[in-house]
């Protein structure tokens, strides 16, 4: 498996995989990434973002795996958001989130002080994950949330 920064080429595949994930656990509603209007052009998204960034995970025969983000979220106090971890079905169990999480959070230790997301208690993997890896667990999102689906919400200290 390799990590490297998505490419054009490779915003279907991260697309489907989003879809999937969130129509997989009734996650396809309003307030949710699946109806983020980026969605099919991550690629050009986070290239025309300063401080952003999104890798893809792909295998030997290149293709895609899953994907994470990073954005700004709150630049004025030095907060980015980490944005869009899903791995395909295929691919998942194998320590991939870690990988991702790994060279997400190195740019976001790079950028800034502290690092938010948001996600939903349906997704229990994902949730303990980032427990895992030192996110906080908060009783209500922080200003300016997009995602009013969602109802986890998550701050690590970098």
């Amino acid at each position: 498996m390799h990590i490297r920064e998505i490419e054009e080429k490779d915003n279907t595949a991260i697309e489907k995989i989003i879809k999937h994930s969130l129509e997989s656990v009734g996650l396809d509603i309003p307030g949710t990434a699946y109806f983020d209007p980026q969605l099919g052009e991550l690629a050009q998204f986070y290239r025309g973002q300063q401080g952003a960034a999104y890798w893809i995970a792909v295998d030997d025969e290149g293709k895609v795996a899953g994907g994470v983000g990073i954005g700004p979220y709150d630049q004025k106090n030095g907060i980015c958001e980490l944005q869009k971890l899903y791995i395909a079905p295929e691919f998942q169990g194998q320590g991939l989130s870690k990988e991702l999480m790994a060279t997400a959070l190195g740019f976001a230790r790079d950028h800034y002080d502290y690092c938010y997301l948001e996600t939903s208690q349906k997704l229990s993997i994902a949730n303990r994950l980032y427990s895992k890896l030192g996110f906080d667990l908060l009783e209500e999102p922080l200003e300016g949330s997009e995602h009013g689906a969602m109802d986890a919400w998550y701050l690590k200290k970098l």
